[in-house]
């Protein structure tokens, strides 16, 4: 199987990590790709954003499956003329991918189907959002309507910042606060059958102790050994399948990865917010523990056979990822340093490296190019020993402003 993998960061080494491991996977490409990816895949200069190009793309390398990792080309629809070539696709079309491309859309889907979530306004101009943020009161949650690459949501006691925030976004959703901790729950789905994944929780906040702006995610790990037994059939009857068959009932279906964020509040289980790709950093640790071969599993989701699929196998070990970010990130990340030790943190094969930002400089040496630059991720026998594994990997890299947290799984793994 020829396979090409679209975007270049961390979620995209990680997918082509586990593509590399499979036995079916003869060729691996992907575009653009980074420094890192480019030592298990062939990589291709492309526009992800033009459905043109990237279509051009897998007719030269005669691909048997597109990967679309990011969810700004399937926003922009880049999965349609794949899909007109013929070209078996995982990743949603342009209509079903405003499950994210769009807060408000999300919300109205999660109303059809019946899906616990927050009661939220839509709000378009600044007396709206003060009337919405008054009815709820703090702390408040002001979500930027369209793409914000993570970071377009705002949590704050403080309504003036939280009235900031919705002035300068279009259109916002202002919503109930959710209490409870968060989980990540990933769902591969061919538009009828829902296969879901193993749960995981992120660390959103820049800082230790949950401090600190909003990010794209400083860390995850998996299992959750606080979560309660059955969340994950919970999730799948309340949540997952009612939103691929409303989905389905609109005329749009969803074929590829569906990300729930949840809150475990004192009333019950809500969705956050939906993702329709792999989340970052959550994938390093949930491909980490799947020993099912990946490629099979995605082209059954892209050709609508995922039934037939035998059940996931998954790996008793647990795994932890560190994201090492640039000096500056979230707000105004530092780029162009040398970053070395990378090779020292992978030699003992207790830790892999996962590049998010990076790209290599003229003399073949690796170079950061991000705010996220890389996803440091171990795997153990329990959470304290892929921590400890991740953390000794992350001590061998060093790059001119280098910032990570240093609690990412601390209290899940005492």
């Amino acid at each position: 199987m020829k396979v090409l993998v679209i975007g270049g960061g961390a979620r995209e080494h990680a997918l082509c990590r586990s593509l590399s491991q499979d036995p079916a996977v003869t060729e691996l490409h992907c575009a653009p790709g980074n420094a890192g990816i480019a030592r298990v895949a062939a990589l291709h200069p492309v526009d992800q954003l033009d459905g043109a190009a990237v279509t051009a793309l897998a007719r030269e390398l005669a691909a048997d499956l597109v990967v679309v990792g990011p969810e700004a080309p399937l926003v922009a629809g880049v999965a349609e003329p794949l899909r007109a070539a013929g070209f078996p696709v995982f990743g949603p079309g342009v209509e079903a991918a405003q499950l994210e491309g769009s807060k408000a859309f999300a919300k109205d889907v999660m109303a059809a189907a019946g899906v616990p979530t927050a009661r939220s306004y839509v709000c378009t101009g600044e007396q709206e959002a003060a009337e919405a943020l008054d009815a709820f009161g703090a702390p408040y949650v002001v979500k930027d309507d369209g793409l914000a690459a993570g970071k377009g949501v705002v949590v704050t006691e403080d309504r003036a910042v939280a009235l900031e925030h919705a002035k300068a976004c279009e259109r916002v959703v202002i919503e109930e606060y959710l209490d409870g901790p968060e989980v990540s729950l990933f769902a591969i789905t061919d538009g009828t059958t829902v296969l879901p994944l193993v749960p995981a929780q992120d660390f959103k906040r820049a800082l230790d102790g949950d401090q600190g702006p909003n990010t794209g995610g400083m860390g995850a790990y998996t299992p959750l050994p606080w979560a309660p037994e059955g969340l994950v059939d919970e999730v799948l009857a309340t949540v997952l399948q009612p939103t691929v068959d409303e989905l389905r009932r609109r005329g749009t279906p969803f074929s590829g990865l569906l990300y729930a964020g949840l809150a475990l509040t004192s009333r019950g289980t809500r969705v956050i917010e939906f993702n329709a790709r792999f989340g970052d950093p959550e994938t390093q640790v949930v491909l980490a523990r799947l020993l099912t071969p990946l490629a099979g599993v995605l082209l059954a989701a892209a050709n609508g056979t995922l039934a037939e699929l035998e059940p996931l196998r998954w790996s008793e070990q647990a795994a932890v990822t560190v994201v090492m970010a640039s000096e500056g990130y979230p707000a105004n990340p530092r780029t162009g340093d040398p970053i070395d030790g990378l090779d020292a943190a992978e030699a003992d094969g207790t830790a892999f490296v996962l590049h998010a930002g990076t790209k290599e400089g003229a003399d073949g040496e690796v170079l950061t190019a991000g705010g996220r630059v890389l996803s440091v991720t171990a795997t153990g026998a329990d959470l304290a020993e892929a921590r400890s594994k991740a953390y000794a990997g992350v001590a061998k890299i060093s790059f001119k402003g280098a910032q990570h947290r240093t609690d990412i799984a601390a209290k899940a793994a005492q």
